[in-house]
């Protein structure tokens, strides 16, 4: 126990409860409390009123709630939610932003993409910033050798710097002297390679400090990381909570006596003394306490270690339930650190540990929809909470827990009701069961499917829960390499330990660690951290003999500077460790990993790009031969090892464990059994407990299940659960609504693990930062089962690809054969999007396919980036490929791919992205054999089936329900017509048949085939078709084949939607795709027409190429104003950070903007496109590629039209040249394009406007 004589305590102040962990000078040296953190009648402050109890308690003398006396505390450390939930609910306090002229929108575009694709509504995360400055000022990379008359510096990475223009001090005083005066005292600050060159945020943070600033967040001094967009979010997230924290802090102190040691955790999993807590480390501040907690209790528990010479330490999955949402991490001797997070809509660079979260939790609502069991996203939240809260909540996770007999009212705390002193409501719970149950029962009964009794229907819906919590278990262990099966699941967090027996069995985990804190481990974790200083510097040189020295000299200046940080605060020298990190990627790509320099003495010799290279081979399968290896930062990590809280001992058992009582708990099989009920607390040291039984302590309660035997570990008293070997259970052929949610979780997940594997292993922009790739999942007649959501273009045109493959080959299509293609014909969208297909082979049959299609950046044709705006045939689009074999006998045909892409401009990251797409099948293909080798093939594919009809039922709802909501006859026809800037008419007649629950699209009336490269293959009508069922559906249905089974198309041969083969498409994928969507929403009535373009800019030389679309205006709708600024309906990809472009290409970005008035008016008026123009600093061949330019974008139901786009090159002597939609165009140094994007539609009347 704690030798000082003195009280230590570690606070986990959560969104609802705080928990305190004490260590008290007295037996039974510890304590522990939980309160709820807002309680205003009777504390002001949590984390102090549960201090000064336990002091109370333990002293026996009452203590004021205004004046704790500190004379017997060592230390308090805390973990807190405060920054996330006030960032969660945009509570934070007032900022304005500062950046460069006409970049004042960068940060609200962000990266363009929308978050959700078929939400017809986009919903972008609101600004933290009020309002932006915009300063005069602009430095550019320059290359070494120059001609410029400008000043030049080398900035901290070692690249030069030309300063354009020094910001006008005297005019930014004023600016800022306005903001100041109108009430907004914190400021972020955010300027152009600031990383690397920061003099001029640092003149503008003095000139605000000496205004009055409170708060001045400088991207510079938070993480001199390349990249504005995540840098500047990061440095609003910073001005917006760190005055709320040092707010919270004061507040927390003042009722003290006297000064104390507090120090704060960190998102990174270290703690910092109280005056340097920081608003953007603080984001996960709550969860990392219980990631260390798990990470060093159960890593280090000799229980699963073993002991002496052979212990050996198994990796661990922390598994953290809480009640809206689940947080997944992994942990194998290092905290994992990821650098760049997206959390709130917002994107924070800083170092946190890698959590995921997916949407399940205690709170997650239950549905039934269309024959499937859905659990989520929605959240009944603490208000109203589950049913059983007795607030009139909805039913929830919680709800069939109590169903089932793993929660007993009898044990979980009497806080409910009006009075606050009542039991978990178990009846309500079961009549509100019962009544989902009557309604999934009639849908059996109607499909003549068998009945399911209360249990069962509360047991399927936990079963799926569990389903949706082993996806994100998946992506940290499978998708990254590990395998699930080999690591032991630590369980914390409330609602986790009812759940856990079910998710180890169900990812082939052997153990489960529960620690007998696990319910309060976020706070117990605060007493085993250790103080962490960290830093890190840009750098921007090749990993080599010659630039090692300077690279190790900045290593060794950072760690003196941190290790002299903890030693101010009072480590020496013997508790001061350092870990050194070089930031390292291969040339020419994107993915970097934060590699530790490793021992001399250990394995790589000290030699860091070995250390790389073998992580970089585990994660991604390949190393890239012969490619310089690039430094890209520098970072330093001193841990300054702390007294950490001494952990308690239990008695050994005596005699067998006694139950308090026996629960009516429910298990599958077997139904409803008398189960033993033990307290925690009366366990002792190696005592057995042999499930079905529950265990409870203070905090949570623990469902031990059937062939699963719990342990009491000596002599700490944790739980230490083991899972015996099940033999495999037999589920039918026949439909089961349970079975068939878990299968449509399994495929999607396989489509998404490919989907990462290709996202990772691909080495071009375009797939691995656009995220221009699509993967999928098929039957063995090549119909869609799967398609992780990843590009709607490519939603039902990948089938069509599959299916002619199929066709074409039939027995020639052998055992360890790849295929590749591209052309349209052969079901491909446009040539830049290559497909490669490979078989899934079980006893010598080709039984299911896995495909994937990523768009190449370039693959010959006229013009470089294979977007030629002038293209009139397909042979002058780049290389076309009907059919080839890819690999034979499980070769790849390098040669072969040579000579058809023999034109490509970049035939290396040609080859290396098709070996990533063979790589991702790999995935597909491994995880569909061992899904057959749990469940059988018959069993697989004949979900594979029921997937498919019940996404053809959810679809065949859907036309019911839209006929019904539209007041149509029960067979009616709407229609709907819209032209290309060519004034091609796109003629649309739908009919929908409530009768036969089908509809048919008929497109009749449409122009013919143009002299140009507009024309759409009919693979992109179905992907638009299956599109827009999907976002009219309005909740998460497979999507595949079935969806197009009520559905009949018919397009004209010969027109623009069916041309011949040989022409010209390379528009007709990224902007005929656009109109057709309009049309068909325009015929709903579900959405006003938006920007209908994907603005495809593309430039180059014979070297390089590069690609973009760029975002516009969103049409409105019945009930929403359109989005400004985004990515819509057919594409959603990504643009290049501005920072990225100008370094990699030699172009300078001189605008990026919301082209204010450009949305259609309306009731609600559409969205606004944006403004981009970039400068170019050599020559290039540029091409706009372009629609919306002649006809502008209609309103609907009476909504005003949008501002058509205008395409206008800028020339270095003044002239202003309109492009056109579709041009090319030779351009020098200092020439501009300047691209105004359309807006979107606007929907209904505006009152009082004609």
């Amino acid at each position: 126990h704690n030798m000082s004589g003195k009280f230590r305590f570690s606070i986990d102040r959560g969104g609802t409860f705080t928990d305190v962990y004490a260590e008290i000078p007295v037996a039974p040296y510890f304590m522990v409390m939980k309160l709820l953190s807002v309680d205003p009648a009777n504390y002001d402050d949590a984390p102090r009123e549960g201090i000064r109890r336990i002091l109370e308690k333990v002293g026996g003398k009452p203590i004021p709630k205004d004046n704790v006396p500190t004379e017997n505390i060592e230390w308090i450390r805390m973990g807190t939610t405060v920054a996330t939930n006030a960032l969660l609910e945009r509570k934070g306090v007032r900022v304005a932003l500062v950046t460069n002229k006409n970049f004042g929108d960068l940060l609200q575009i962000g990266n363009q993409a929308r978050p959700h694709i078929f939400d017809l509504q986009i919903r972008k995360p609101s600004l933290l910033y009020e309002r932006s400055v915009e300063v005069d000022e602009r430095v550019i990379l320059s290359p070494d050798k120059t001609d410029s008359n400008n000043e030049r510096v080398q900035g901290l990475t070692g690249e030069w710097v030309e300063i354009l223009k020094k910001p006008d001090i005297d005019q930014i005083k004023k600016q800022l002297q306005e903001v100041y005066d109108s009430g907004i005292h914190s400021l972020a600050v955010v300027l152009m390679h600031s990383y690397t060159f920061p003099d001029h945020e640092r003149v503008i943070g003095e000139a605000a400090r000496a205004i009055g600033f409170s708060q001045v967040s400088l991207s510079s001094e938070l993480m001199p990381m390349v990249k504005i967009v995540p840098r500047g979010q990061t440095s609003c997230v910073d001005a917006y909570l760190t005055p709320l924290i040092t707010d919270y802090v004061k507040g927390f102190m003042k009722g003290f006596s006297g000064p104390v040691q507090v120090s704060f955790m960190m998102s990174d999993g270290g703690l910092c003394p109280v005056d340097h807590f920081r608003g953007f480390r603080s984001i996960l501040s709550g969860p990392a306490g219980g990631v260390v907690g798990y990470s060093i209790t159960t890593y280090n528990d000799p229980a699963l270690t073993g002991s002496g010479p052979n212990a050996k330490k198994q990796p661990v999955i922390g598994f953290d339930m809480g009640g809206t949402s689940t947080d997944v991490s992994r942990y194998a001797g290092n905290f994992e650190h990821v650098f760049d997070t997206e959390i709130a809509g917002v994107t924070i660079q800083a170092p946190q540990l890698d959590i995921s979260t997916v949407a399940a939790g205690g709170g997650s609502r239950l549905f039934f929809q269309t024959g499937l069991f859905v659990v989520g996203p929605e959240s009944a939240g603490a208000h109203p909470g589950p049913v059983c809260y007795r607030k009139g909540g909805h039913l929830t996770i919680t709800d069939a827990n109590l169903v089932l007999g793993r929660l007993l009212p009898e044990y979980f705390p009497k806080i409910f009701g009006k009075t606050e002193d009542q039991a978990l409501d178990k009846e309500a719970t079961m009549g509100e069961m019962e009544k989902i149950g009557t309604h999934i029962n009639a849908y059996l009964s109607s499909h003549s499917q068998s009945t399911m009794t209360i249990e069962e229907v509360a047991y399927g819906f936990v079963r799926v829960a569990n389903e949706a919590m082993c996806r994100p278990i998946r992506n940290i262990t499978e998708a990254k390499g590990y395998d699930a099966a080999s690591h032991v699941l630590a369980c914390f967090g409330g609602a986790g330990g009812q759940h856990a027996c079910a998710i180890a069995r169900n990812l082939g985990m052997k153990s489960i660690f529960i620690h007998r804190f696990s319910g309060i481990l976020s706070a117990y974790g605060l007493g085993l951290a250790d103080t962490v200083a960290e830093l890190q510097e840009p750098c921007a040189t090749n990993y080599s003999k010659d630039n090692l020295g300077s690279v190790m000299e900045r290593l060794n200046n950072l760690t003196e500077r941190a290790s002299t940080d903890l030693r101010k605060q009072g480590f020496q020298e013997a508790q001061i460790h350092v870990e050194q990190y070089l930031n390292l990627r291969y040339e020419g790509t994107d993915t970097s990993i934060m590699t530790r320099l490793p021992d001399e003495k250990g394995e790589y010799g000290g030699d860091a790009s070995k250390a790389f290279a073998a992580q970089y081979m585990r994660e991604y399968g390949f190393i890239i031969q012969g490619r310089p290896v690039r430094v890209d930062d520098i970072r330093v990590r001193a841990i300054g090892t702390c007294t950490s809280v001494k952990s308690l001992q239990v008695p050994d058992a005596k005699g067998e464990p006694k139950p308090s009582t026996h629960a009516d708990t429910y298990f599958h099989p077997g139904g409803r059994q008398r189960t033993p009920v033990y307290m925690l607390s009366d366990l002792g040291g190696g005592h057995k407990i042999p499930g079905p039984a529950i265990i409870i302590d203070q905090t949570s309660t623990i469902v031990v299940e059937p062939a699963c035997t719990a342990h009491i570990t000596a002599p700490e008293g944790n739980v230490l659960i083991t899972l015996d070997e099940l033999g495999h259970k037999d589920i039918g052929t026949t439909v089961d609504p349970i079975q068939l949610s878990v299968f449509t979780h399994r495929f999607m997940s396989i489509a998404e693990q490919m989907g990462r594997t290709l996202q990772r292993t691909s080495i071009s922009t375009n797939i691995k930062e656009r995220l221009d790739f699509s993967c999928a999942l098929f039957g063995p007649d090549g119909g869609l089962v799967a398609n992780a959501p990843h590009l709607p273009v490519h939603l039902g045109s990948m089938q069509e690809a599959v299916k002619w493959q199929i066709n074409y080959l039939g027995k020639d299509w052998k055992e360890g054969e790849v295929l590749v293609a591209n052309h349209p014909a052969a079901g491909g969208s446009h040539l830049p999007d290559i497909t490669v297909i490979t078989p899934v082979w079980h006893g010598g049959e080709a039984v299911f396919y896995v495909a994937s299609r990523g768009h190449h950046a370039d693959i010959g044709g006229m013009t470089p980036g294979s977007m030629p705006p002038f293209s009139h045939t397909l042979a002058e689009e780049g290389a076309a490929i009907k059919s080839f074999k890819l690999v034979r006998d499980g070769e790849f045909q390098e040669k072969g791919v040579r000579e058809i892409l023999a034109k490509s401009r970049n035939l290396e990251d040609n080859i290396s992205d098709l070996r990533a797409q063979v790589a991702a099948n790999r995935k597909g293909i491994v995880l569909m054999e061992e899904l057959i080798g749990h469940y059988g093939l018959d069993v697989v594919q004949a979900y594979m089936h029921h997937v498919q009809a019940n996404a053809e039922l959810a679809v065949r709802d859907m036309l019911v329900e839209l006929s019904v909501k539209h007041k149509l006859a029960e067979v009616d026809h709407l229609h709907s017509v819209d032209y290309m800037d060519d004034g091609t008419p796109i003629v649309l007649k739908l009919t929908i048949d409530r009768k036969s629950r089908t509809a048919t699209f008929d497109f009749t009336g449409t122009g013919p085939e143009v002299y140009g490269n507009t024309n759409a293959p009919m693979a992109v009508t179905t992907s638009a078709v299956i599109y827009c069922l999907r976002c009219l559906v309005r909740r998460e249905i497979p999507l595949n084949q079935g969806c197009l089974n009520p559905i009949d198309i018919i397009v004209p041969e010969n027109s623009i939607l069916r041309p011949h083969d040989t022409a010209g498409v390379v528009g007709g994928n990224v902007l005929t795709s656009q109109r057709v969507t309009d049309v068909i929403l325009s015929a709903f009535r579900a959405a006003a027409p938006s920007q209908g373009c994907m603005n495809n800019l593309t430039f180059g030389d014979e070297r390089v190429g590069y690609y973009e679309t760029i975002a516009g205006g969103a049409g409105a709708g019945p009930t929403w104003d359109g989005a400004h600024a985004v990515q819509v309906h057919m594409t959603n990809t990504r643009i290049t950070d501005a920072e990225v472009l100008e370094r990699r290409y030699r172009v300078m970005l001189q605008e990026y903007a919301v082209r204010r008035g450009s949305g259609g008016v309306g009731a609600h008026p559409g969205g606004d496109g944006v403004i981009r123009e970039i400068e170019f600093l050599k020559p290039y061949t540029v091409s706009i590629l372009s629609e919306r330019r002649s006809f502008a974008p209609p309103g609907l139901q009476g909504g005003g039209e949008a501002l058509r786009g205008h395409n206008l090159l800028l020339t270095h002597d003044g002239r202003v040249i309109s492009l056109g939609g579709k041009n090319s165009v030779d351009v020098g140094r200092g020439d501009r394009i300047r691209i105004l994007t359309p807006g979107g539609g606007g929907y209904g009347h505006k009152e009082g406007k004609d």
